[in-house]
């Protein structure tokens, strides 16, 4: 063999016996490949000054290298724009395979919690947030950021990671009760947000297209429009208002892991999950630890019901749809608060009494008060006034009330209100505020009721609700002004003086939002069908395709309510 084939063969030696061909070593740990010889040599081609007279000249050129890769690929970079890159396409594999894979189980998933991956997890976690029993707070464990992840990432690799109590706390709710929540401690919060980015990298190929709660790319708005596009565009006339009781509190652990065992097999992963939900909640000194919840409050734990829903009640509602509805149906959930509604009677209560008993199954069932079956569309009010039953009824979601309405022109609208109670226990807690802020100066308290009636608005400043932002503006005023008059008793603030502060520091109220057609087309246009999000499948049965014409696959494809670019979501 002459030289340059051993310095061609030297290149890639790898590994091999005694007696074998050299074999290249592709793909090493963290080596990229070096550069390719060509094969071909250049003319007058140098050969080794072994084999070489003294007057053979020397080449004319030399063979050329292709170029390698720039930079020490085998160095362990710790920047983070390079950690985010390598944590983007180890996602970005786990997508596509989820994507591709209905049925495939991921055995090994736990060694993608890496130092980027923690690094990352931990910059996106709230820097004001209360601190739990380990009393930890983020700008502590941020002071020598380096040393404490490398330490977190070696336990949680060994398995020597251990999840801390979470501390019980509770906040009020609208209708005077306490809600309970978890604060979770500091390096729970990262490894549960590190292990969020790594389950949402499978889930959201798989959760269907009406669930929008706690998921990245869909809010709160994106289910309003959803639902209010699918009450003007389909034939809707009655609407299943549904709420599970104690859902966060009553959820079941061992369906749980099994509903999540469909998809991971990393048994270090479930190992994980299950040292979060055994940890249980300090409270008046005692540690409680209970079969059922996931600690509502924590990071992990909207993910976690989002899972359990998608077995527990999506899938089925899917299916239901597909083989018992007779009429039109759309659903749209949130979290555990969710909207069904139904053309005809008939499906509305077969379906709400077969929902009874499959949740029941997975230990869960629907609050008496908060589930109603109320009639409600565009020929509801037609229909109770031949019957002398008044208006239509109102149901709540998402903090608005909607109604039935009519336009200028006499056609029907939806129409959407913030709702009273909501309204009223933000405007006591300004109240409150306001009562500690009596004696600040006037700009001061200015600039925060900017952020505060700004921050109102941009969540309820939506088509029809201008009045009650009106309403909103005028008691927030109202409530500044009597504040101001209590710090004298001299004080005459007039309301021509009072005015003139809103004007100066109060948002005016504006509809800061688009029309909810508008928008869904924008987010879920029907001619790109796996253009941004999942999209939001306008359900009709069956039954009602075969009566409207489409009976042939090329009619079903091109019908709106069969179309392709409608069932991507579920």
């Amino acid at each position: 063999m002459s030289g340059r084939r051993s310095r061609v063969l030297s290149a890639y030696d790898g590994p091999h016996r005694e007696g074998e061909e050299p074999k290249p070593m592709m793909h090493g740990h963290e080596k990229s490949d070096l550069a390719i010889v060509a094969m071909k040599p250049a003319n007058k081609a140098e050969q080794p000054a072994a084999e070489r007279s003294a007057g053979t000249p020397t080449a004319a050129e030399s063979v050329e290298r292709r170029a390698g890769t720039k930079g020490n690929a085998a160095e362990q970079s710790t920047h983070r724009t390079q950690g985010r890159e390598r944590v983007s396409q180890a996602l970005d594999c786990i997508r596509q395979v989820a994507r591709e894979r209905k049925k495939e189980r991921f055995t090994a998933l736990a060694h993608h919690i890496g130092i980027e991956l923690l690094e990352e997890a931990f910059f996106e976690l709230r820097k004001d947030a209360v601190a739990g029993i380990d009393g930890l707070t983020w700008e502590d464990y941020g002071a020598d950021l380096e040393r404490h992840l490398k330490d977190l990432h070696d336990r949680v690799q060994r398995g020597a990671y251990r999840a801390l109590p979470s501390r019980r706390v509770y906040i009020p709710k609208a209708d005077g009760r306490q809600r309970p929540l978890a604060v979770v401690a500091l390096e729970d919060k990262i490894v549960q947000r590190a292990v969020v980015k790594l389950l949402n990298a499978i889930y959201e190929e798989d959760f269907l297209g009406f669930s929008y709660g706690f998921r990245p790319g869909r809010g709160a708005h994106d289910a309003l429009d959803a639902l209010c596009v699918g009450i003007d565009s389909r034939k809707v006339n009655f609407i299943l208002d549904a709420d599970i009781r104690s859902f966060f509190d009553e959820i079941s652990q061992d369906w749980l892991i099994r509903f999540l065992e469909h998809r991971i097999g990393d048994r270090r992963i479930i190992r994980l999950i299950q040292k979060w939900l055994k940890a249980g909640v300090l409270e008046d000194g005692v540690v409680s630890v209970s079969d059922k919840g996931t600690g509502q409050g924590s990071v992990i734990s909207p993910l976690l019901a989002n899972i359990y829903l998608h077995y527990a009640l999506d899938l089925w509602a899917a299916r239901w749809r597909r083989r018992k509805a007779t009429g039109d149906m759309i659903i749209v959930r949130y979290a555990d608060d969710f909207i069904v509604g139904f053309q005809h009677h008939v499906d509305a209560r077969c379906f709400l009494d077969e929902m009874r008993e499959r949740l029941r199954e997975f230990a869960l069932s629907l609050h008496p008060e908060k589930t109603r079956l109320i009639e409600f569309g565009r020929f509801a009010a037609e229909s109770r006034k031949r019957l002398g039953l008044g208006k239509p009824e109102t149901f709540d979601f998402m903090g608005f009330t909607f109604t039935c309405g009519k336009t200028r022109a006499g056609k029907f609208q939806l129409r959407r209100r913030s709702r009273r109670d909501r309204m009223k226990a933000k405007l006591r807690m300004i109240k409150d505020e306001l009562r500690q802020r009596m004696h600040q100066p006037i700009p001061k308290q200015g600039r925060w009721l900017e952020r505060v009636v700004r921050g109102y608005f941009n969540y309820h400043a939506v088509p029809t609700n201008a009045r009650a932002l009106d309403a909103f503006r005028h008691h927030v005023t109202d409530l500044w002004r009597r504040t101001l008059r209590r710090r004298s008793q001299k004080g005459r603030l007039t309301w021509e003086r009072m005015t003139q502060l809103a004007d100066a520091w109060l948002p005016k109220p504006i509809i800061l939002h688009p029309w909810p057609s508008e928008r869904f087309a924008v987010t879920h246009p029907r001619w790109e069908p796996y253009a941004g999000k999942p999209h939001v499948r306008f359900w009709c049965s069956e039954a009602s395709c075969h009566s409207s014409g489409c009976k042939s696959r090329q009619h079903k494809e091109s019908s709106p309510c069969c179309s392709d670019t409608q069932r991507q979501g579920g």
